[in-house]
């Protein structure tokens, strides 16, 4: 299952964009998108938000 983010919390950092390895997830509109095709669930973008709006 791929990384799901919270819309809510979610604030447009990016940290999650620099930290997914595989480049599974975007910002669009000023929120984090991810990839379900490309997400293989490492848990990196998770670790790398600083509010916990990513999970897995």
């Amino acid at each position: 299952m791929p990384a799901l983010v919270d819309v809510k919390k979610c604030e447009g950092f990016g940290a999650c964009v620099s930290a997914c390895p595989v480049e599974s997830i975007s910002m669009a509109d000023g929120m984090a998108k991810v990839d379900p095709d490309k997400c293989v669930d490492c848990g990196a973008r998770v670790d790398a938000c600083p509010i916990k709006a990513i999970t897995l």
